[in-house]
């Protein structure tokens, strides 16, 4: 600013000196520059430029553009630095007509400081607390910035005499409708119309302009939040529903917990506002996940389940179906929308008590359904979140499931978020319990616009839900709605909150339902009669007390009615039940051949890959060639033959494309051209099904529970998750505990999610060896004291009981592998086609197949191992010349436990001892699990024996040469039984 001032005195000074007969033109391309766009050449480097459209305009000012002729003379009448620029005014609009604007020059910065502080802060100032006692942003202060009083307005630089002088408004508002200059009163009322009410709108950390100016429009336009009389009264009704409900469960079951929504009634509302706008721009399925507050509520007013379904849940005797509590299940709805009279799907995901844990579930869910209907762009298909003020600040996985929102292979189009923000934790207060001003300050760190509103005033929820549904389909962006509301009752129905919040309780007792303060409003306004707001009440408590009656007909129970994921025609062939049987999972030599060389090959012209893979891809040519397949080669084979099947497979994780162990590289880079990539296995077939191979966020828990909601979508395809190494699905421990392991069990959800966890002690330290074998075993549901009778469908029966394992077989249950790492690369660890063709099956049991089979009875030890260990224990037997005298047998399936192939195994050696092998430590690994069943298999008559490092805390040692003594050591145990038992 300071350059064009002296840059302007020094074209006073020229102009005065030049000869009135020297005249000058100026460019035509240059007299349509605008002075901001010429803001680069400002700066005491291009003075001639300003200084030849100066004279220019002393000769003519219409030779240059309107915003130089304002700039000039506002310069000429001492504007202060940084002010004489304004922008031009609208079309005809006339400088003559904004002369009294002009004037007020030196003020205008100043005013235009004051709008952007509401832009930025006002929502700070907003009445967004229905009770009128808490600080929404944890803040009592309020920003003197944005305080207009008239008292204050020296803050900027302002007079009280200001207030009906008119001045010019920024063109980036739009508080002006049609008008260009308003009075500073008329300007600041505006203002806090638009900003500091009912709703406050956090969007200026946006860094985009185009979805800035977008917000601004939807707040600041005068008149924007006004309602039909017909939207009003259906508005009343939904909340009369939603209050009338709770109010029924209330009666009927005072006793009981429910999670109710007393305090936040305008939730009902709000979910169908958006449901009904989303409706409206094309979308026709919507996945939504919550936690319990409100569930039940939710469930009837939005989903629209049948409220005997619901009462019937709390009926202890007539409860069956499902094995957890009523306000953790899910649903799965299509019914018509009434307000757009279209037909939509609803979905609510069943959450366990882990409140955001669902999260990524429905993203997942959400990203799969798009993916099959082929929707692309998210405008089909879209997903709502609703989430607790305190679990929104106070979980890491909605940060982890925000920054999957924009990953390609991720993102669902665009989410929006609702807080039930009940300003208080359990019995924390919100001052303890997050250190942001907003529980939803989070969500920042992908530019979501962020809309606060006072859950007191309905029509202000409505509005805001409205503007979130706009917003999704216009930007398929994420967006939050900030419910700020209160919680009427306690934690739940039976909790007493005066213990801890004794203030806010007193005046939450005091407090007028919503519901009472709407409908009072418009019996004012004369919208709906009093009369005819009590016959509403009336209709909706004659439906509750007609479905109460039919909930005590056992007959209506079915657990259909709270599945979330159903998958029809699945279970079924030709309207019967699907065989239970197990068919080869074997491959014609000539197809195994194919997918083989799509492994080995480049299928992509004029693309240059990496030597070293040059090299690996040759190497898989030469097994093909040798009818031999490492595990990568087999994995290969295995996705290529679902593919050329039509089976969509997807497999996800930190560093699955190449592997983390570079072995599998299934995408490969053109090392010349960025960003150019070729995926060989969706090459296999050209009606192949797709294949998605793609690399995750940093993230284990996100992504894990995000791959668990896509495979919920269909049973036809084949989704996988795979670890870093084994041990990190420890950060994912929540969703392996509470949906992958008990999900059936609790929610009747089957599921085929693949866990794939590489383990092997190696010497790499505590956290890149276990996969923590034991904790899935401890968590597999069969019993290891009972010895299952063996049938024709023995080993089918089996996998149909347990609670996770999935094979092609009619039904799906996830399955966990534990995967190699230095057998990746291991030269015996190999297979044949032989092992592969038609009619090979999955082998349950490998037994010995070695020179103990040809005289069993001299056997005198068998060693039972499973995993990378037998590779060992098979060279240390060699070593010690006792091929013929002990026998190794590969347990492959650990769970169900094969009693029945195990028990075949010591028939077979009727005089040898039972050893239990393995590398990890005796408290950790297999052994507490194996055990105990092998004990039931042979009856107990003989003991089984460890063999296994000693018990430790941590998994392994990060130490070398540790770690080969105890290899040593065990290995010697393993095949000097003697010593061991009388050291035991």
């Amino acid at each position: 600013a300071s350059a064009v001032k002296k840059t302007m005195s020094t074209a006073k000074n020229l102009s005065q000196q030049r000869p009135a007969a020297t005249p000058r033109t100026f460019q035509p391309f240059r007299c349509y520059t605008a002075p901001v766009a010429a803001e680069p050449f400002l700066n005491g480097t291009s003075s001639n430029y300003v200084e030849e459209m100066y004279y220019a305009w002393l000769e003519n000012p219409k030779s240059v553009h309107k915003s130089w002729d304002i700039f000039f003379r506002n310069a000429n009448a001492g504007a202060p630095p940084g002010s004489a620029y304004q922008s031009p005014p609208p079309m005809g609009v006339s400088l003559a007509g904004l002369a009294q604007a002009q004037s007020l020059v030196g003020a205008q910065p100043n005013v235009e400081k004051l709008v952007e502080d509401h832009l930025i802060r006002g929502h700070h100032v907003a009445q967004l607390d229905p009770l009128g006692i808490m600080d929404a942003d944890l803040d009592s202060c309020v920003p003197t910035d944005i305080i207009t009083s008239s008292d204050k307005l020296g803050f900027y630089g302002l007079e009280e005499s200001d207030l009906d002088k008119v001045f010019r408004l920024p063109t980036t508002t739009f508080i002006g409708g049609n008008e260009s200059a308003l009075p500073l009163r008329e300007i600041i009322r505006r203002l806090e119309m638009a900003y500091c009410q009912h709703i406050g709108v956090e969007f200026m950390f946006i860094n985009d302009l185009d979805q800035c100016q977008w917000i601004r429009q939807k707040f600041e336009r005068p008149g924007v939040m006004q309602f039909s009389l017909e939207e009003k009264r259906t508005l009343l009704a939904r909340m009369v529903r939603s209050t009338r409900f709770e109010e029924f469960l209330q009666r009927k079951w005072s006793s009981e917990k429910r999670f109710g929504l007393e305090g936040c009634e305008s939730l009902i509302p709000a979910l169908k506002t958006i449901i009904d706008k989303s409706s409206e721009k094309g979308v026709d399925t919507v996945i939504m996940g919550m936690p319990h507050r409100g569930r039940l509520n939710v469930l009837a007013n939005v989903i629209r389940k049948e409220l005997e379904q619901i009462f019937c849940q709390f009926d202890s005797k007539l409860e069956s179906g499902s094995g957890d509590v009523k306000y953790h299940l899910g649903m799965y709805h299509r019914r018509i929308n009434r307000v757009t009279d279209r037909n939509i799907t609803l979905s609510l995901v069943a959450n366990p008590s882990h409140l955001e844990a669902v999260n990524p579930v429905v993203q997942g869910k959400t990203k799969a359904e798009q993916f099959y209907c082929g929707d692309t762009d998210g405008n089909r298909v879209m997903s709502i979140l609703l989430h607790g003020d305190a679990a929104f600040a106070g979980q890491g996985i909605v940060y982890e499931t925000f920054h999957l929102s924009d990953l390609p292979s991720y993102t669902t189009h665009g989410t929006v978020h609702v807080v039930a923000n009940n300003q208080i934790g359990f019995t924390t207060d919100p001052r303890m319990a997050r250190s942001s001003p907003y529980p939803t300050d989070v969500a920042r760190v992908v530019n979501a616009p962020i809309f606060h509103v006072n859950a007191d005033d309905p029509e202000a929820v409505m509005y805001v839900c409205t503007v979130a549904a706009e917003w999704r389909a216009t930007f398929h962006k994420d967006v939050v709605v900030d419910l700020v509301c209160y919680r009427r009752n306690g934690h739940n129905e039976m909790d007493e909150p005066m213990f801890t919040q004794p203030l806010m309780y007193k005046q939450i007792k005091k407090q007028k339902g919503v519901l009472q303060k709407y409908a009072e409003k418009l019996i004012a306004e004369g919208a709906v009669s009093r009369q005819e707001y009590e016959e509403e009440i009336s209709k909706y408590d004659k439906i509750c007390e007609e479905a109460h009656a039919r909930s005590k007909d056992e007959k209506i129970l079915h657990i259909k009615h709270w599945l979330d994921s159903p998958w029809p025609g699945f279970f079924t062939l030709d309207g019967q039940p699907k065989s239970m049987s197990c068919p080869s999972t074997g491959l014609p030599e000539e197809e195994l051949t194919h997918i083989g060389q799509v492994a080995s090959s480049v299928p992509v012209e004029d693309f240059t890959i990496h030597g070293g893979l040059i090299r690996i891809l040759k190497g898989r040519g030469d097994m093909i060639k040798n009818r031999t397949v490492d595990w990568a080669l087999g994995e290969y084979m295995a996705f290529g033959s679902l593919l050329k099947e039509g089976i969509h497979v997807r497999l996800s994780g930190q560093d699955v494309e190449r592997g983390t162990f570079s072995h599998r590289h299934h995408v490969l880079h053109d090392q010349n051209v960025d960003k150019r990539i070729c995926i060989p296995m969706n090459h296999v077939s050209p009606n192949q099904a797709p294949y998605t191979v793609c690399n995750s966020s940093l993230s284990e828990y996100g992504v894990l529970g995000f791959e668990l909601g896509f495979a919920m979508a269909s049973p036809d395809a084949l989704v996988l998750w795979e670890a870093q190494f084994g041990d990190f699905h420890n950060t994912a421990q929540c969703i392996i505990d509470q949906f992958i392991c008990p999900g059936q069990a609790k929610w009747v959800r089957q599921n085929g999610i693949v866990l794939l966890l590489p383990h092997g002690m190696e010497g790499m330290g505590p956290e890149h060896s276990s996969a923590r074998p034991e904790r899935f075993l401890q968590m597999c549901n069969d019993d290891p004291d009972f010895n299952p009778k063996v049938t024709d469908d023995f080993e089918v029966r089996q996998l149909y009981d347990c609670n996770w394992i999935v094979i092609l077989l009619p039904f799906r249950k996830p399955l966990i592998v534990f995967t190699p790492k230095s057998l990746l690369r291991h030269p015996e660890a190999k297979s044949n086609f032989d092992q592969m063709l038609p009619g090979t099956h999955f082998q349950r049991v490998i037994p010995d197949d070695g020179p103990v089979t040809q005289s069993p009875s001299e056997v005198k030890r068998i060693v039972f191992c499973t995993g990378k260990v037998y590779y060992e224990l098979t060279r240390e037997r060699k070593t010690r010349n006792m091929e013929d005298s002990v026998a190794i047998t590969r347990i492959e399936q650990l769970s169900p436990f094969p009693f029945d192939l195990v028990k075949a195994e010591t028939e077979k050696y009727p005089n040898a001892d039972l050893v239990w092998c393995q590398e990890e430590h005796k408290n950790q690994g297999y052994y507490d699990y194996v055990k105990p069943r092998m004990r039931t298999t042979i009856d107990r008559a003989k003991p089984v024996w460890y063999a296994g490092r000693e018990p430790a805390a941590a998994p392994a040692t990060g130490n070398k040469n540790t770690h080969l003594l105890e290899l040593k050591r065990f290995l010697d145990t393993a095949f000097n039984l003697d010593a061991f038992k009388d050291h035991v």
